[in-house]
């Protein structure tokens, strides 16, 4: 799409708001969700929080390129997960209200440094609101949805068993030096990964909202490399703007973590995120993660570890219901 047919589509009242709010969702994922995966990095002290947040930007925006131009299965996942009926500009109102759904949980959550996923929340959003439009429950695809929940059991387990496979290993008599170097490539491979999955995602609602806009198909044709930076941009800039309350949270208060641990946690995590990308299963950073660095840490302080479970078992309903909320409200006063 040219820059002139870019501003067509914007003309169309909906696209923009869209566009905004899918922006700040971006943006607000590169805050709250990429600390997750250098919180480990930070935490074992390889790397300053400072170095580890320009690291995990940059990791995330070449994540979100390559991924868009070479494996694109994740997009195509999200995109047969709900839809929205056939007046197009109804549609864009509740993409809209989806968006503002995730805003408002994600901020809400940041602010008490907890670690949910936007993930979840925008593939909970979506569904929400489409449940709130004639249709019901007809606008839901089941079978992407039968995907999604395989893939959670698949990643979270994945990242447990193979930190606990790392961790009963026999310490090697490596020294600290190769630890810390061993783990910001390892912390870099994190970023990389939370930037192919999640760059992808948010990617699909871009082309969602164009295609509501200008009428055609949202997988006609290549992704535009100029779309493709400005979300992966956006991602890297949030996550360069920080994240310490959920690091300190993930890294610090929920284990204790060595440099070994660390590198043990930031091994399964990126093992499991490899496997659920390649397989276009749209999961959560924040989970694998969280689930690794569980298995690998030593004497987990289990009361933190249960608001972080009981955030995630309420994201899916508190943003659905945020979602279809929104969208009635939204389309009442308009």
């Amino acid at each position: 799409m040219s820059f002139s047919s870019l501003a067509d589509a914007l003309s169309v009242p909906g696209l923009l708001p869209v566009a905004l709010l899918t922006l700040g969702v971006i943006l607000v994922n590169g805050w709250t969700d990429a600390p997750n995966a250098i919180a480990t990095a930070v935490a074992s002290k390889a790397l300053s929080f400072s170095a580890a947040a320009m690291l995990a930007a940059a990791c995330n925006l070449l994540g979100a390129l390559l991924s868009a131009v070479y494996f694109p299965a994740v997009t195509r996942t999200v995109l047969e997960l709900a839809q929205f009926g056939d007046d197009r500009q109804t549609a864009l109102w509740t993409l809209c209200a989806a968006m503002a759904a995730i805003v408002i949980w994600s901020t809400a959550a940041w602010l008490f440094g907890i670690p949910t996923s936007e993930s979840h929340g925008l593939l909970a959003g979506l569904t929400g609101a489409s449940l709130a439009l004639d249709g019901g429950i007809n606008n839901v695809g089941l079978w992407a949805w039968i995907r999604l929940l395989l893939s959670l059991p698949l990643s979270v387990g994945l990242g447990w068993l193979l930190a606990k496979i790392f961790s009963a290993c026999p310490a090697q008599p490596w020294s600290a030096a190769f630890y810390r170097c061993a783990q910001r490539v390892s912390a870099a491979a994190m970023a990389f990964l939370h930037g192919a999955q999640d760059g992808q995602k948010f990617l699909s609602i871009f082309l969602l909202g164009l295609a509501l806009a200008t009428g055609q198909s949202s997988t006609a044709g290549p992704t535009p490399l100029w779309l493709t930076a400005l979300c992966a941009g956006t991602m890297a800039l949030g996550t360069a703007l920080g994240g310490r309350k959920i690091i300190d949270t993930v890294g610090r208060d929920m284990v204790s973590l060595d440099l070994r641990r660390g590198l043990v946690a930031d091994l399964a995590g990126a093992g499991a995120l490899f496997l659920c990308t390649l397989l276009g299963l749209p999961v959560s950073t924040t989970h694998t993660k969280t689930a690794a660095i569980l298995g690998a840490g030593c004497h987990p302080n289990w009361k933190v570890a249960r608001s972080i479970v009981l955030a995630w078992l309420f994201t899916f309903p508190a943003c659905g219901f945020l979602g279809f909320l929104c969208t009635k409200l939204l389309l009442f006063f308009l």
